[in-house]
């Protein structure tokens, strides 16, 4: 297997529960933590521009209601993404999939981008993410990770992008997801943690792909993933699952 170009602890929408989850706020708060690198969800706006959001809508983290995926830009920037978290993020601004990057780039830090389309898109989310990913990090020896729960936006990354790695995201074993992701040329499993023993990620390795866990949120749990092989945890608990303090392998 290549080795893994990434840092073994990922900061789960940032750090989504001590900073409005998808902002750059967030991002900063993880790295005070002391993590280097981070997931995020990005969907399109209605004309096309990737940015930072997990919902379909944007009733729960934003000040606004609806479909996210049917404003423009110039709507969505607009709004006000952090006064939902606490006062102390009201006006924080839903970031695009560039500032998240030159952010990224600047400091050294990786990421993993979750593909999360708006129903429907799913084709076209994969297709712009992989090309706008390989044009933000061209040139970069490390770039992205592309993950998705779904086969579409992942085959349209592969067609668009075949250079970016892609991840399946799993959320069940269910029937074909080992060859689903093979043929899909994955680097890499992205699975909830309740589904990983020691035989899953042995079969996830024998097939030449990483095994990573999400949401892995106590110090007992990461253990006993570290203990049966795992490649990475992504974590919402920056302030409590420190990179330095716990020790991989």
């Amino acid at each position: 297997m290549t080795p893994w170009p990434y840092s073994f602890w990922i900061a789960h929408r940032g750090a989504g529960k001590l900073a409005p989850e998808n902002t750059l706020a967030a991002f900063r708060v993880g790295a005070s933590h002391g993590y280097r690198a981070f997931e995020c969800d990005v969907k399109l706006s209605a004309d096309g521009v990737p940015f930072l959001l997990h919902d379909a809508t944007l009733e729960r983290t934003t000040t606004a209601q609806g479909v996210a995926g049917e404003r423009s830009w110039a709507e969505l920037s607009a709004l006000d993404a952090g006064s939902w978290h606490s006062p102390a993020f009201r006006g924080e601004p839903i970031p695009t999939l560039a500032d998240i990057a030159k952010y990224c780039l600047h400091n050294g830090f990786a990421l993993n981008i979750e593909i999360k389309p708006t129903p429907g898109t799913e084709e076209e989310t994969g297709r712009v993410v992989a090309g706008e990913a390989a044009r933000l990090w061209a040139g970069e020896a490390v770039k992205p990770l592309l993950s998705s729960f779904q086969p579409q936006a992942l085959e349209a990354a592969k067609a668009a992008e075949e250079s970016v790695p892609r991840a399946l995201l799993i959320d069940s074993l269910w029937p074909g997801w080992l060859d689903c992701a093979n043929a899909l040329r994955c680097a890499a499993v992205v699975a909830h943690h309740s589904l990983l023993s020691t035989q899953v990620i042995a079969s996830i390795h024998g097939a030449e792909m990483l095994a990573l866990a999400y949401t892995v949120n106590d110090p007992a749990t990461a253990q006993r993933l570290m203990e049966y092989g795992i490649d990475g945890v992504i974590t919402d608990a920056v302030d409590r699952l420190s990179p330095s303090a716990l020790v991989c392998g």
